[in-house]
Formats: structure tokens, sequence, C-alpha cells
């Protein structure tokens, strides 16, 4: 296969969520000498926007994104220590967790891919992560933005105290503050200070985009 079939095969593999197929066509680009960066953004980049284009049309749902995403995230086990290597520059750093009160971690899971797959670099801190374990992760990792999940209602006023004690520890204006989950809406992150919210995983990665634009926005002005 030439360079431009694997690249073609990948997107389309990816795309169908096929992981053994998607896993083998890395590591056979990587054998015929192709970057990891090109495999990356020429390839899989491409075909989980395509996959977020058609959940936002309707014609994809949250299955097909997470198979999608699961084929994807075993080509990035391969991809990522040979990235580190070339010292490929991420997007930013992210940092996400679902509040203390709530195991769901399926969504969050989801964003985490997505967010990998769009040059992100990912801490996942888990599920169960109340403000202490936010802080201490915030002071080990210095992200630029904190993503908080919440699939229950009864779990959703954590986003408030966990923002409360972050600006308490004095590190509220280091991070941006993106909320998220099922019965999260965009009135909600108003009240709670949320600098972004996202119902779902694709919205995630366009609106930490944004974020991180603004972000170097504000460090040059």
């Amino acid at each position: 296969m030439t360079h431009d079939e694997i690249l073609k095969a990948l997107f389309d593999e990816t795309l169908v969520g096929n992981a053994p197929e998607v896993l083998r066509l890395t590591e056979l680009g990587i054998a015929e000498g192709m970057t990891p960066s090109a495999i990356l953004f020429d390839a899989l980049i491409p075909s989980l926007e395509e996959v977020g284009a058609r959940f936002e049309r309707g014609d994809f749902f949250v299955p097909e994104m997470l198979i999608s995403g699961k084929a994807m995230s075993g080509a990035l086990n391969v991809l990522r220590p040979l990235l580190a290597l070339t010292g490929a520059e991420t997007v930013g750093t992210f940092l996400m967790g679902t509040v203390k009160g709530d195991v769901h971690d399926i969504g969050k899971n989801l964003v985490n891919i997505m967010l990998e797959g769009a040059g992100f670099n990912v801490i996942d801190i888990g599920v169960q992560a109340g403000p202490e374990k936010f802080i201490a992760a915030i002071n080990e990792h210095n992200p630029d933005i904190v993503g908080m999940s919440a699939f229950l209602t009864t779990t959703m006023p954590m986003f408030k105290v966990n923002i409360h004690e972050i600006t308490k520890a004095g590190l509220r204006d280091k991070v941006m503050i993106m909320v998220g989950g099922a019965p999260v809406t965009q009135e909600y992150a108003d009240v709670v200070g949320a600098d972004g919210f996202a119902s779902d995983a694709s919205t995630a990665v366009r609106i930490a985009k944004d974020l991180m634009q603004k972000r170097r926005a504000s460090a040059n002005a």
C-alpha cells in the first residue's frame, strides 16, 4: 500500500470503528516509514472530526462515536510514545474528572478520547473527584483546562463546590473550567461560574479549542 492508501484506509476504518484494522494500519504505516504526526493529523483526527460532524447532524449516535473513539484509542497507544519522542506539540493540557458522588465514566472517557485525538494532553483523575482531588491535580499537572462531568442531577451541585474550593485555593485564574454531562445545561454552567459547557464529546472538543485560543490571546495581550 502507498502512504496515501494507508491514510485513506485509516480514515475509513476509524470512521466505522474497525479497531483491529485501525491498529494494523497504524503499525503498517510506521513500518513503512510514515511519521506518527502524518498518521494522526492526516487520517485519524480528520476521521474523528467527521464522526463529530455526523453526530451533530444526527447521522451518528453515541454508540457510533464510542466505537470510533475506541478504534482511535488503540492507534493512539502506538503513536503516543512515538509522538513524545518527536517532541510533537500538544494543543494544551486538559484535566478531566467525574465529580464526587458520581461513578459514571462512559461520557467522560469518550470526551477524553476525542480530546486526545484532537491533540490535547489529557489527564484523567477518574470518578468520585472532590475538590481536594481536583486541587491536587491542578497543582501537579498545571492544566490549561479543567473538565468536570456529572451524570446525576444529585451530583451537579459539586460543580459549584469544586469551583468555589479551586477559587479559594487561589487557582481559579490559572485554569479554564468546563462542565458537562447528561443533565447539565448552559444555564446551569453559567450559574456555577464555568467558562464553558458541552452537551456532547464533539462539542467538548470545539469548546476546548475555543477556550485555548482565548487563553493564548489573553496571554499575548
